[in-house]
């Protein structure tokens, strides 16, 4: 199945490193002009070099005012997907509010700001469009140390359902996908112990971690006509985690 993406413009956000950056690199391959953005401008200088043509945004999107700013004059979006995420992992009575307020900040509050400014052009353009948003199977599972990063992703569930109910009548879908541990360069460090990954790969019935692709092109999949009667869905891309 061939999806193309020509004449369609998209913006990513957390666009510097792993699931981001792949998206990117494979929305350009299927035609599309692509808006990265990322708070690390080392990143954004090395993507540009490996996908000339992209245009990109350095800001932070947990600061509301800084991104008002940086993407005043984005121009025209039709396909977002809201990448960007923190994981800061802490036991439940260790929880700090730093670390509260900075993951309801990136997970969930950036991808309401950023759907905001872009889905306000699209209905002033009168155009259709397609939102993912990068949840993880944490919003459904809990995982031990995880606390605050499963109710970000059980927000970001739900700010997708709700996007999909008021945002449908105006011919704009919105879905998530909810990966198992991805293995992205952080991902791999992260899940390296054997014991450590032995827990969460004996859930998982087919045996393995997600790779970037696999995410990658489910998420290419939802922002494509291909999908164009999903709206409001969570796809786990798990291997089967959830269903056990």
């Amino acid at each position: 199945m061939e999806i193309k993406f020509s004449g369609h413009r998209a913006l990513v956000t957390g666009a510097g490193k792993g699931i981001g950056r792949d998206t990117v690199k494979a929305l350009v391959g299927a035609g599309a002009e692509v808006v990265a953005v990322s708070r690390s401008s080392e990143d954004l200088e090395s993507l540009v070099k490996e996908c000339p043509g992209v245009q990109t945004i350095c800001v932070d999107l947990a600061d509301w005012s800084a991104t008002d700013t940086a993407l005043s004059s984005i121009g025209p979006v039709d396909l977002l997907v809201n990448n960007a995420g923190v994981a800061i992992l802490q036991p439940l009575l260790a929880v700090t509010e730093e670390a509260f307020d900075r993951s309801f900040a990136v997970n969930v509050k950036a991808a309401l700001h950023v759907s905001q400014i872009v889905v306000r052009q699209m209905i002033d353009r009168g155009v259709s469009g397609a939102i993912v948003n990068v949840s993880s199977q944490a919003s459904q599972c809990a995982i031990r140390d995880h606390s605050v990063y499963c109710a970000t992703k059980g927000a970001l569930d739900m700010l997708t359902k709700m996007m999909a109910l008021e945002l449908g009548p105006k011919k704009i879908r919105v879905n998530s996908v909810n990966p198992t541990v991805v293995m992205t360069d952080m991902g791999r460090i992260g899940w390296s112990d054997p014991k450590k990954a032995e827990t969460l790969l004996n859930r998982i019935p087919l045996g393995r971690f997600a790779e970037v692709e696999d995410v990658v092109q489910s998420i290419l999949f939802l922002l494509s006509d291909k999908s164009s009667m999903i709206n409001g869905s969570c796809l786990p891309v798990d291997g089967g985690f959830l269903a056990c």
